[in-house]
């Protein structure tokens, strides 16, 4: 599973068909909801019949069940929090001149409709989240937790999290503290589906307000 969040995946699917996409569709926001698609496919299968058939194990085993009602304090807590650190830290990468700009959001920005809204709503706010976080946090963290222990569970989850986010350099460290908070969301509960929730709002408040800023 590894190998195939690092290497497999980044070489022959982000790499070598993503140009394929790119010029079939011509749209970078069509064509990176397409690559969301393909990659959540791509990591359920692998999570499926590498970690759980395997061994006879049901999906609860990586975080999908459910969490206590009181954790969704904290839920709207951290969103909050995420929301603000990484405010700050996209200030300080444009005050040394690099930029906060996301193909899709961009792609999207050149011809807001109601559709392209919903298609870029979608691929942000609830497919990547989804498949994210039962493969980094449900199997990869929880994989290197047994192993190493819950801080180096989260830096090393966290870290490979900003690592397959190349090459969007502008947002690694964002992408890094996301990590950290996801994976502490999952410890904290068991579940997947706070961080799901986090992921999901932060990615979907983050795309929206963007989008809303075009003239």
């Amino acid at each position: 599973m590894l190998g195939l969040s690092c290497f497999i995946v980044p070489v022959f699917i982000e790499f070598l068909l993503r140009e394929q996409i790119d010029s079939f569709f011509r749209n970078g926001l069509y064509a990176g909801t397409t690559m969301g698609f393909i990659m959540a496919i791509v990591f359920m299968t692998g999570v499926y019949f590498v970690c759980l058939r395997p061994c006879s194990l049901s999906w609860k085993e990586v975080g999908v069940r459910r969490f206590t009602a009181s954790y969704w304090g904290p839920i709207a807590g951290w969103t909050i929090v995420l929301i603000i650190s990484s405010i700050m830290v996209l200030a300080l990468i444009m005050a040394v001149g690099g930029t906060y700009k996301n193909e899709k959001t961009e792609s999207l920005k050149q011809k807001v409709t109601v559709f392209n809204f919903f298609i870029g709503f979608i691929s942000a706010a609830i497919i990547s989240p989804v498949y994210e976080e039962i493969l980094y946090r449900g199997f990869i963290y929880r994989w290197v937790r047994v192993r190493t222990g819950k801080s180096w569970g989260m830096f090393i989850s966290s870290f490979l999290f900003m690592v397959v986010h190349i090459p969007a350099y502008n947002t690694l460290m964002v992408n890094f503290i996301s990590g950290l908070v996801f994976a502490w969301a999952y410890e904290k509960t068991g579940s997947i589906w706070p961080s799901v929730l986090i992921h999901g709002l932060f990615n979907g408040l983050g795309g929206d307000i963007d989008v809303l800023r075009v003239k």
